[in-house]
């Protein structure tokens, strides 16, 4: 995988960019200007980031996610991940059929729900998991690949399906390794 040297990141427009952040030359970003990322980022290969996003230190996004921050914004914490495509969405059309559906259509015409995504830390999403408008998937929590999540996950959980649900409780004993990050002054792989 081939990164973009720093002096291309920071010449992309971005509100903020911390260091020691490795970026594919494959990633998109539409609207630089609206996104934030921390320090020791890495986003892998065809990563698509649109809209309102602020990607804190410590993380990895996966190849092929997308974060479609559209109708509202997307945060992830320290040290939250997201496994190779996982998508994120924070608006949605109405599919019942009394609307009309995309964003070629008149607003007036569309029924779109909307919200923020907010991952906190130490959260992680497995592969091809996809999240909905307005959920807030709290500290710790961890999702399995292919997972559908529609509402808010508690901390420290461990959740699966589709719809998502809480099949168990995630430990805390990461949290422990946390002070140790620091001692380490390695360059992303």
């Amino acid at each position: 995988m081939a990164f973009l040297p720093s002096s291309s990141l920071k010449n992309l427009g971005f509100i903020s960019i911390g260091d020691m952040v490795a970026v594919s030359e494959y990633a998109t970003f539409h609207n630089p200007n609206t996104i934030s990322i921390g320090s020791n980022v890495r986003i892998d290969d065809f990563v698509v980031i649109t809209g309102k996003v602020e990607i804190g230190n410590f993380v990895h996004i996966g190849s092929h996610c997308s974060l479609l921050a559209s109708d509202g914004r997307i945060e992830l914490g320290d040290f939250s991940g997201l496994a190779p495509g996982c998508r994120l969405f924070t608006g949605s059309d109405d599919y019942t059929g009394e609307m009309l559906t995309n964003p070629t259509i008149p607003h007036e015409l569309r029924r779109v729900k909307s919200g923020d995504i907010v991952v906190k830390e130490h959260a992680i999403l497995g592969a091809s998991s996809v999240v909905l408008p307005g959920v807030v998937i709290h500290e710790g929590a961890s999702i399995g690949a292919l997972s559908l999540v529609s509402k808010d996950l508690g901390a420290w959980t461990i959740n699966v399906g589709s719809p998502c649900r809480k099949i168990g409780d995630r430990k805390t004993d990461l949290l422990s390794l946390v002070e140790r990050v620091a001692d380490y002054s390695e360059k992303l792989d």
